[in-house]
């Protein structure tokens, strides 16, 4: 049987006022599930993710596209407004009664002053869903305070618990708070959405990057509340586990997560010490993550002895939880994520063909597609304001 296109938000229209990646990336989510989402960017240079590297060209001296900007805006349309020119904010506001969701990422205040804001909008559209993300929400002392991704991480704490502990603390390499924003917003906009539809009223979400940063980090916040400390960088160590963390094979790094006295007999087996499994130090886990800076002292001759390929091969014959620690050269070549799927080819506006992403959530019976190239500047404002106002 073959698989159906999944496509549950069809017909659902979606107006991105977005820059970079967090409106882009929840309006991504929402076109990946058939959402109409247009992409309102301004006329000089438009998003400015449009000129981040990789700078793709199929030949010297072609058209250059950022692969950046594709893998956050394919399967959406781009339409360009001057905010400046009152006419055309005017017909943005036409579009605006004609949308389902409408996001935004400029900072609070900004879309009011030019008349775009979630009050001047229901007045014409009581049902639109309005979503508004920015760095600290829509009122606090930090409203109007500027935010990218880096300066989320460590207000937040979360790069207070990132790096080794006796090194300075470092931003998580994946933009966590940009694209944690992005989920929330995506996930609470389609809440919204559907209550707009039963009930025939929406609502303006204020979803700001420091309250979805401190959502996910809810086992070190309740950490805090019960012990009054706050937790601490540990590397790639956990504070409630261990060996729950990274080593050097003789070649290069692994992970083993051994989370219970079962597997913790594992890893002694595998080391070729049994004895360790009724060390005083060691005999449960709370004293396993007490102790943990002595047993690793104790594991890391033993693994710096064999490479990691032998050392994961015996931890998966035990049924230990271990992972090579890959780059992601390693990850996207590998032959399992190659049966997962996940990759399709898109054509970008100027002919080069590159790899992407496609949803990475599995339903039975449907198939997400690539969906269609990301937009050139401006290439449907026309085609968007004759469809969507008729």
């Amino acid at each position: 049987m073959s698989e159906k296109s999944f496509k549950p938000l069809a017909g659902v229209r979606v107006l991105e006022f977005g820059q970079i990646v967090t409106a882009p990336f929840c309006a991504l989510l929402l076109a990946d599930f058939g959402a109409d989402v247009v992409k309102v960017e301004n006329p000089e240079g438009g998003d400015g993710m449009r000129q981040w590297p990789p700078l793709m060209q199929k030949e010297e001296g072609g058209e250059r596209f950022s692969g950046n900007f594709a893998s956050l805006n394919r399967s959406k349309r781009s339409l360009v407004a001057d905010l400046k020119d009152e006419r055309q904010v005017a017909r943005l506001r036409e579009l605006c009664s004609s949308a389902d969701i409408v996001l935004e990422n400029f900072r609070p205040g900004v879309m009011e002053r030019l008349g775009l804001g979630y009050e001047t909008l229901r007045q014409r559209n009581p049902r639109l869903v309005y979503c508004s993300l920015t760095g600290y929400g829509q009122t606090g002392p930090y409203a109007k305070k500027g935010a990218f991704d880096v300066t989320v991480q460590a207000i937040s704490g979360v790069m207070s618990v990132t790096g080794e502990e006796d090194g300075p603390p470092v931003k998580c390499g994946v933009p966590v708070a940009d694209f944690t924003a992005g989920l929330y917003a995506a996930y609470s906009s389609l809440a919204a959405y559907e209550q707009a539809r039963r009930t025939g009223e929406g609502t303006h979400v204020d979803c700001s990057m420091l309250g979805c940063v401190l959502g996910i980090s809810a086992l070190q916040v309740s950490e805090y509340f019960g012990t009054g400390q706050p937790p601490r960088r540990l590397g790639s160590a956990h504070p409630r586990n261990a060996p729950y963390q990274g080593f050097e094979g003789r070649d290069k790094p692994f992970a083993i997560a051994a989370g219970n006295d079962k597997l913790w007999g594992e890893v002694c087996a595998a080391v070729g010490m049994p004895e360790l499994k009724d060390d005083p130090r060691f005999v449960t886990q709370s004293l396993r993550a007490r102790n943990q800076h002595e047993l690793a002292a104790l594991l890391q001759p033993h693994f710096s002895r064999r490479d990691a390929t032998d050392w994961l091969a015996e931890f998966d014959r035990r049924g230990v939880p271990c992972a090579p620690v890959n780059s992601f050269a390693d990850i996207l070549a590998d032959r399992h994520v190659a049966e997962m799927n996940l990759m399709r080819d898109i054509e970008l506006p100027n002919g080069v063909r590159t790899p992407t992403f496609v949803y990475p959530v599995k339903l039975k019976g449907y198939a997400f597609e690539a969906g269609v190239r990301p937009p050139r500047l401006g290439e449907h404002t026309e085609e968007v304001y004759a469809q969507w106002l008729s």
